[in-house]
């Protein structure tokens, strides 16, 4: 095992700490925290993973990857908020 697949393998095993909060958590927040976390993690790996192959098109997903999914967990976060505040406040509020 050289030094980038020892880092992938720490990396994998990294991933498996927001997988169990995901798991174990009852509120929201922390569950979109966890996901976040799994997919900021799964495209950095993605990513290491292009550069030990020398494949660049693996690497470009990666980071469209990286930038897209935030992006819908910021959506997905504003969208909750908005429905718990309607929720507290009524429908016509």
């Amino acid at each position: 095992m050289d030094g980038m697949d020892g880092l992938i393998f720490g990396m994998i095993v990294c991933l498996l700490l927001p997988i169990y909060e995901a798991w174990k958590a009852d509120d929201i927040w922390q569950k979109m925290l966890a996901f976040s976390s799994i997919e900021t993690k799964s495209s950095i790996i993605i990513l290491a993973i292009s550069v030990s192959r020398n494949d660049w098109m693996i690497g470009l997903v990666g980071v469209i990857i990286l930038s897209v999914g935030n992006a819908a967990l910021m959506l997905l976060a504003n969208v909750i908020k908005r429905a718990n505040s309607a929720s507290s406040r009524g429908f016509y509020g």
